[in-house]
Order: C-alpha cells, then structure tokens, then sequence
C-alpha cells in the first residue's frame, strides 16, 4: 500500500544531519521533481523570484568551500549543495507567467491584462532594500518546501545561512546585483542521525488578543 506522509510523519524526528553518503548523487529528474513540487509554494502576484543553483560536481563544489565558513563538511560529503537565490528583477517573468495561467485556463484575459498593468509597474517601483525583503521571504517560502519535500522523497537536508553572500552569486557567473543569495540547503543520504534540536512551547512564543 502506497503511504502518503502528512506534516506530522514528514517532521517527525527532525534532526540536523551534516554528513551523508558521499557516493550518492540525485538523478537530475528526481531533483527537478522536488524543485517542482517545492516552487508551489506561496509567492506575491506569483512572481516566483526563486532561482536555484544546484552545485553538485567537484568543480563546483571546490568554488563553493570557501564560501561558506563552518559548513564544510556538508559540502563535502552532501549529493548536492541547493543554492536558492532571489531574483531582483523577477518582475522581467511577469508577462510569461500571467500569459501561462491564461493560456492553461486559469485566468480570464482581461484578469490577466489588468494585474499584469497593476504589477509590473508596482513592482519596478520597490526600492531596491524593499525588493530585497520580498524576494527572500518568497524564496525562504520555497526553500522550507524543499525540506519537506526532500525528507518525503528520502533524503535529509541541513540549511546553510553562514555564507560569503557578496561573493556566491558572481562565484557562480550570476549577477550580483540582480541575484541575492537566501540560503544555502545540503542534501543527501544521512550518514549520521545528527542531533535532535528543541523549540521553545508554543505557549512562551505566541500571544492571543
């Protein structure tokens, strides 16, 4: 009988795990499936500013290693180093976004043509400090998904926000002022059970009024 994980069953046993079977790589497929599934996630007037670099070759991982401080031994051992930039200027994708959810029945054309005259311009208008808290909380957004999605399909991932920021983006030929780095995810098969982590309760962190 095929079993389907809800939130619970993905969460259960969270652990940090920083070292995997290094002689395990992804099939590329199966990595685009997870990126598939985890760019569902929510993102404002859907301008999907997630873009992702997928660092798994040596070369690229020897780019990536002195980037990234005390998280060596993910990038060492780990199938994949994700890298989850935010696009300054996904507003550029609009017109093709709007024109897919039209095209597939989703979105009346005259829907489509009044949002994409609303948002284009209201977008290129953020300042550049303002398009950078949008960009990361939607790629924040879709790199959570990927850890679920990821633990559902069997692997582990560790995230990874101790980097050199101003220089990821131009170590992996991308322009540094259009793609800001948000978080760096390893992932593989877990050698190690890692260490469980604790949370405060609910309780000391939430306020009803």
């Amino acid at each position: 009988m095929e079993q389907k994980n809800d939130f619970s069953t993905i969460m259960t046993g969270r652990r940090s795990v920083r070292v995997y079977d290094e002689t395990y790589k992804i099939p590329h497929e199966e990595m685009l499936e997870m990126i598939k599934e985890a760019t569902t996630a929510p993102s404002s007037v859907n301008m999907q500013p997630w873009r992702f670099v997928v660092a798994e070759s040596e070369e690229a991982k020897e780019i990536l290693r002195p980037l990234i401080r005390f998280n060596t031994r993910q990038n060492d051992t780990s199938s994949a180093m994700v890298i989850i930039f935010g696009d300054m200027q996904c507003y550029e994708y609009g017109e093709e976004i709007y024109n897919q959810a039209y095209e597939s029945g989703k979105m009346p054309k005259e829907v489509r043509d009044q949002q994409l005259a609303a948002i284009i311009p209201y977008y290129k208008s953020f300042s550049r400090e303002e398009m950078n808290d949008v960009v990361k909380v939607d790629s924040s957004l879709a790199a959570m998904q990927f850890m679920l999605v990821a633990r559902d399909h069997g692997y582990e991932t560790n995230p990874i926000g101790g980097f050199e920021a101003d220089q990821l983006a131009e170590a992996f030929g991308l322009d540094k002022d259009r793609y800001v780095p948000v978080i760096i995810l390893s992932i593989g098969k877990a050698v190690e059970e890692g260490y469980e982590s604790v949370r405060l309760a609910p309780e000391k962190i939430t306020t009803f009024k």
